[in-house]
């Protein structure tokens, strides 16, 4: 296969000329007007930012894509799909209120804020996944195969379970809805904890296997033989009473990542940006951050997802970590292992490197690429 062509620019800019001017010349250099936007709904992902969280791409540059791809004739709107665990993105009601707190509004970015996978996560299509190994159809957010055109604009940064999250995670875990975030994170199924319990019987409504029924105090209880752990009464539990535990092997994490990921981009045009700055060491999922384990770099644009992520990696193994942060203080340990992989050094029983390797086998794009400096 041959080399995928990457774009970067970097962050300095001169007067008269903002980095939002910046990343509008990237992302048309990259290509993005050869896609015919005509008419078209055209999904931009992105992570709206856990409310405390600070790190999260700023709407203005949600804006600036938005406002190119109306130029151009589509018909952009900002998506993003539920969470599994519990915070203040797991229906779409706070979703939202957390996007438009965090500045995401339809006056600030210029185009609707619609979370794909609906009010609580559980509008979501079933999209076979060609080439794969782990995941036969994944379940992804209604809204974001609704669209005609798919475009992933994303906070490159550190990962506590998948090293970094770049493009194939913002496209692969944040498209799959809240049964397939459980399907993605999750090697058992959901147990029910009966003191946050209060017998609502939504979760039964929703279990299509017949596996919860009610105990003799009134409580939900799931019966593991029948239950088949596709996630839609976590979806639908209005306390947060039933749960799964994250205890999917990281590289089976990784595969079934870029698997979701393969589902989203199949069979339409779709385009990808990576901001890398703020590289915070865990993922704006946190309602905190730690400060930046390394020096801002700059920014990326590619038809190619796995080009892309492993283009940014490489920038950032090329970087020395900023004194006094998270990274640093690992390296300076008594015990300290050296990975020489800045990612691997910070969370050493991470692993992304599986998921760009699964990526590219299954097709979704290649790990060798050109890189075009703008």
């Amino acid at each position: 296969m041959e080399p995928s062509k990457v774009y970067f620019t970097d962050l300095r800019t001169k007067i008269g000329t903002s980095q939002l001017d910046k990343l509008e010349k990237l992302i048309r250099a990259a290509g993005i007007e050869t896609i015919d936007f005509q008419h078209k709904m055209t999904a931009i992902k992105i992570h709206f930012g856990e409310p405390g969280n600070l790190t999260f791409l700023r709407p203005n540059y949600a804006k600036r894509v938005a406002d190119v791809i109306k130029e151009l004739g589509g018909l952009p709107f900002l998506t993003d799909c539920n969470t599994l665990y519990p915070g203040r993105r797991k229906n779409a009601l706070e979703h939202m209120d957390s996007a438009y707190e965090n500045g995401f509004s339809p006056f600030s970015t210029g185009c609707h804020v619609i979370i794909a996978d609906g009010l609580r996560g559980l509008d979501d299509v079933e999209v076979p996944v060609a080439g794969g190994e782990y995941v036969t159809k994944a379940k992804i957010g209604r809204a974001v195969m609704d669209a005609e055109v798919f475009i992933s604009l994303n906070h490159f940064k550190g990962h506590e379970m998948t090293g970094f999250g770049g493009a194939i995670k913002n496209i692969g875990m944040g498209c799959g809805s809240r049964r397939g975030k459980m399907e993605q994170h999750v090697a058992g199924k959901p147990t029910v904890n009966q003191d946050k319990c209060v017998s609502c019987r939504q979760c039964f409504k929703q279990c299509a296997q017949e596996a919860i029924s009610l105990a003799d105090n009134g409580k939900a209880q799931i019966d593991q033989s029948k239950c088949v752990g596709c996630g839609r009464c976590i979806a639908a539990c209005p306390m947060d009473a039933i749960a799964a535990k994250n205890d999917a092997a990281i590289e089976m994490l990784n595969k079934k990542m870029a698997e979701y990921a393969k589902a989203v981009v199949d069979g339409r045009p779709h385009f990808h940006i990576s901001l890398v700055i703020d590289i915070s060491p865990y993922c704006d999922c946190h309602g905190e951050n730690d400060m930046a384990i390394l020096p801002d770099v700059g920014m990326f644009a590619s038809f190619d997802p796995v080009a892309l992520d492993q283009a940014c990696a490489d920038a950032c193994l090329r970087q020395q970590p900023v004194p006094g942060s998270m990274l640093d203080d690992k390296m300076h340990a008594h015990d300290f292992c050296d990975h020489h992989d800045h990612f691997k050094n910070n969370t050493p029983e991470s692993d992304w490197k599986s998921c760009l390797e699964h990526a590219e086998k299954i097709g979704l794009g290649t790990r060798s690429y050109e890189l075009i400096r703008v």
